[in-house]
């Protein structure tokens, strides 16, 4: 699944660690997010969402 994290990240001017904390998780988790190695559980991707004002389809996009 490809995602724009480390975009709207970037725009809201957060670093990985400034974006794990307020989400609840390691900055681990942040960079391998961004780099589609892990898939978020559905309620982090609403947190993710609701952060950046945005919908989950405007953060994730899942290719088959």
């Amino acid at each position: 699944m490809k995602n724009r994290l480390e975009e709207l990240r970037k725009a809201h001017g957060m670093t990985q660690e400034d974006l794990a904390d307020v989400l609840e998780v390691s900055r681990q988790t942040v960079g391998s997010l961004e780099n589609g190695r892990y898939n978020p559980s559905i309620i982090l991707a609403f947190k993710i969402a609701r952060l950046f004002h945005t919908t989950i389809e405007e953060v994730f996009h899942y290719e088959e």
